[in-house]
């Protein structure tokens, strides 16, 4: 391993899983106005599983695609590689559905993994997909009071192939040092955001969709009488039966949405490749995807080229609902994200970061993913996912496929469908309330890392006041 350097070798830009495959040119923009079926907004992996499905189930249906950059720029192509079984919004679908209802969503979830699984392989989409399931630890007594919580939560909603690690157990799946406890279960693999992605708007334009990237969409009208519902750019409007949002944390540039879902950032690092030896340390061998109990919680995996990827929150908001596209991270994220890698992993003392950057994930006020058609008004969406986006999009596209084809199924009774919810505050409250918010967890997990033995109740308070 290279010594350890105080700064990242690249930071911003393409995500690493980009800047290691290359980003390929854009494809031809939009130039003029055209006529389709159905226009997806967003070139992520909603808006393209979205297109995979109606195309599938009725190839003659014309589908446009409409991205602001490439395909997977954002989120998509940014993310932590989590394909996993959980999601934004499952306590409160159960509060205000019923427990069936929720139940319900979290087995659809769990199938969306396997779903993903195969649909990859069945299209001929090298994702570096490896399906070693979800291990999250505890490294404090009041983590590991949370996580019992955790187990007996999924075991309620029908999770029973969760199991509950003592600390032995689960550092013989990854020694992690301090680990007091974890969880694992099998619903869950590593992936390749960025392969994912390009894989996905292959295949889609295989099957006949068009997509233009480079394109920005400005505005979204609904149907009028005697006019159908449109997406507008500078270069000309698309004119549809069904215009489907699916732009995650960037909606907030659409006008009239500013308010809709908060644009949070999320922050990555990646090492250098590891040796071996540091493998057989860990005993990192089955390509489990890594979690923990914080409240500003870590995610990380091993690549297929033997390094370690681990997120966290950094600067969580920016005012005014502005997104950042450079991805750029701020020195003291890059420092707090490696310092949680040495403290997991002391054996990368010395090993060189050699990329950071960030992406932009959608927040809905009550922390609920949703989906929903207006057949009136001819639009549609899909988001929200608060940084669980990975499965759950894939889910997303199957049931906007069944809502746009009319087609009355088991997904579109799920509980997220037509789930309404109120809008952000107007700033400067938004942006008071999310830094302090993210600043009374790091308080929290301080306190807890210095012995409390239960959760701080500085994060109970943020909970009730975020309305998680």
């Amino acid at each position: 391993m290279g010594s350890n350097d105080s700064s990242p070798v690249v930071n911003g830009g393409v995500s690493f899983w980009y800047s290691s495959i290359g980003l390929p040119a854009p494809r031809p923009g939009l130039t003029g106005g055209t006529d389709v079926d159905v226009c997806i907004v967003g070139g992520g992996y909603t808006g393209l599983w979205t297109a995979y499905y109606l195309k599938k189930a009725d190839p003659g249906l014309r589908v446009t695609v409409l991205e602001q950059r490439v395909c997977g720029y954002g989120a998509s192509g940014r993310n932590g590689g989590w394909l996993y079984n959980g999601f934004a919004g499952r306590g409160a679908f159960a509060r205000r559905y019923g427990t069936d209802r929720a139940r319900a969503m979290q087995r659809a979830m769990d199938d969306s993994v396997r779903e993903v699984v195969d649909t990859a392989a069945a299209e001929g989409i090298d994702a570096d997909i490896a399906r070693g399931g979800v291990l999250e630890v505890a490294r404090t007594p009041a983590q590991l009071t949370r996580l019992r919580a955790f187990a007996a939560e999924e075991h309620t909603f029908g999770e029973h192939e969760l199991a509950v690690l003592s600390a032995a157990e689960a550092n013989a799946r990854i020694r992690v040092d301090g680990a007091l406890g974890g969880t694992w279960t099998p619903h869950g693999a590593r992936i390749q955001p960025a392969k994912l992605a390009q894989g996905l708007a292959r295949v889609v334009q295989e099957l006949g969709v068009v997509i233009h990237e480079g394109t920005e969409v400005t505005a979204i009208h609904p149907a009028t009488p005697g006019r159908r519902a449109r997406a507008e750019t500078a270069t000309g409007t698309v004119t549809a039966d069904y215009v489907l949002r699916a732009t995650e944390g960037f909606t907030a540039g659409l006008r009239g949405e500013r308010r809709t879902w908060l644009p949070m950032n999320s922050a990555m690092i990646v090492t250098e490749p590891l040796p071996a030896s540091f493998w057989a340390e860990t005993g990192w061998q089955g390509h489990e995807v890594l979690g923990d109990f914080a409240h500003a919680y870590m995610y990380a995996q091993r690549t297929a080229d033997d390094r370690i990827a681990l997120g966290g929150r950094g600067v969580p908001y920016r005012y005014g609902s502005r997104t950042d596209t450079d991805g750029s991270t701020q020195q003291r994220t890059v420092d707090q994200l490696r310092d949680i890698l040495h403290r997991f992993f002391p054996g990368t003392a010395e090993a060189r970061i050699d990329q950071a950057w960030a992406g932009v994930l959608g927040v809905p006020r009550d922390w609920c993913a949703t989906v929903e058609l207006d057949r009136t008004t001819g639009l549609g969406w899909a988001g929200g996912y608060v940084g669980s986006g990975v499965t759950t999009t894939n889910l997303a596209g199957r049931t906007l496929r069944d809502l746009v084809l009319g087609d009355r199924t088991d997904l579109t009774e799920l509980p997220w469908v037509g789930h309404t919810v109120r809008r952000w505050e107007v700033e400067p409250l938004r942006w008071l309330g999310v830094h302090g918010l993210y600043a009374a967890y790091h308080a929290a997990d301080r306190q807890e890392a210095a012995g409390r033995a239960t959760t701080s109740p500085i994060a109970r308070l943020a909970d009730r006041i975020s309305g998680r």
